[in-house]
């Protein structure tokens, strides 16, 4: 197994990427598989997915949002070898009835191979790489979840879990939650981004104020989904699983900011 391939699907994104780094740091040969990477992959396209899984024996295993896992896609992945599956999945999967992502764990755990799910929480990527950032560059946030706290965590750290779960014994059959060291609201992570920053950006979080900028039917799906979710409390899964503590959402911004985010 250590001499085969390990093939990381969506390698280019947030989770992927850095995935594929740390293999390849740590002396793995490694796959790198999306739409426009090194190894082209797409779920639309059956045709492109055994190029990406000759010769594997261990997959990252994630769908974009909104695509579900294939089924087909499984299969073909165990009848060609492959005997470990580590998928990112959702913190508040089950409480949110997320039944996209909830189909995908039954497909792993019913799949007769190894398995491991990832949950995280809220990724602090999402302010700099990913959906947030536009509101952070526009000075305003609007989500409806009002004062609950998420414990939010650093991309680098759910790829720490992955890695020790695609290369290590001992994390089969598991389900972490991965999350960082400290639950924090919006406001309150808005807050530590306006002090190391400068950037002011306003947190607009009632239901009405969701609905008054997103159309209506995703709007009250989207509601309904986060209103069933509690506070998100940290776990000692990244220390556990990875041998270090998890990076805290200050230092995330400190290194964003120092990188360069929010400056556009």
């Amino acid at each position: 197994m250590a001499d085969r391939p390990i093939l990381v699907l969506g390698a280019t994104g947030s989770t992927g990427r850095r995935v594929a780094e740390r293999l390849s740091g740590a002396g793995h040969a490694v796959r790198r598989a999306s739409r426009r990477g090194e190894v082209r992959f797409d779920w639309s396209d059956p045709g492109t997915w055994a190029g990406a899984l000759d010769g594997v024996e261990r997959v990252y295993l994630m769908a974009p949002h909104e695509l579900p896992v294939e089924p087909a896609f499984v299969d073909e992945a165990v009848a060609r070898g492959v005997r470990r599956f580590v998928l990112l999945s959702t913190r508040g999967v089950v409480e949110m009835r997320d039944e996209r992502l909830l189909a995908a764990e039954r497909l792993v755990r019913e799949s007769g191979v190894g398995w491991t799910v990832l949950r995280p929480d809220w990724f602090d990527q999402n302010f700099d790489e990913g959906f947030f950032r536009p509101s952070v560059l526009a000075g305003e946030l609007v989500l409806p979840l009002g004062g609950k706290r998420q414990a939010f965590v650093d991309a680098g750290d759910i790829a720490a879990v992955a890695v020790a779960a695609l290369t290590e014994d001992g994390h089969e059959g598991e389900v972490y939650e991965v999350t960082g060291p400290e639950a924090l609201s919006f406001p309150q992570a808005l807050d530590v981004l306006a002090r190391v920053t400068g950037r002011q950006v306003e947190f607009r979080g009632a239901p009405d104020d969701y609905r008054a900028v997103v159309p209506a039917d995703l709007a009250e799906e989207q509601i309904r989904a986060w209103d069933a979710l509690s506070d998100g409390e940290p776990t000692d899964t990244v220390a556990r699983v990875a041998g270090r503590g998890p990076k805290s959402f200050h230092d995330y911004v400190v290194g964003a900011w120092e990188g360069g985010a929010w400056r556009g």
